[in-house]
């Protein structure tokens, strides 16, 4: 999963009174590019399932859909996207550790 920092581009007034994306624009890009790739296949699976919720789906082997949108309906879909990867990512953690709690009472 690649990262692109010049995503992150101020498209009005509004986003530059924005503090997480100033914060965003002052991270290092090789910091933000080990955060995106620490998804799982997990979690990009279920993100990619949502996402294919949201659009619509169709079968591919008899449809060929295109879908067309403007820039603030984007927007919204890739922040759905976002919010839910980070939420799946802390859900993980949670799982994570209460596997090893629970591999440890065990002992």
């Amino acid at each position: 999963m690649a990262f692109k920092p010049n995503l992150f581009i101020f498209a009005s007034e509004e986003e530059q009174d924005n503090l997480l994306l100033q914060y965003l624009q002052q991270q290092n890009p090789e910091i933000l590019e080990r955060v995106a790739r620490s998804a799982s296949a997990d979690i990009k699976q279920i993100i990619a399932q949502n996402v294919r919720g949201l659009v619509g789906t169709f079968p591919s082997e008899e449809f060929n859909v295109q879908i067309s949108t403007d820039r603030e309906n984007m927007a919204q879909l890739l922040a759905s996207a976002m919010m839910t990867g980070y939420f799946l990512r802390q859900i993980e953690q949670r799982m994570e550790l209460d596997t090893s709690l629970d591999e440890l009472e065990s002992l």
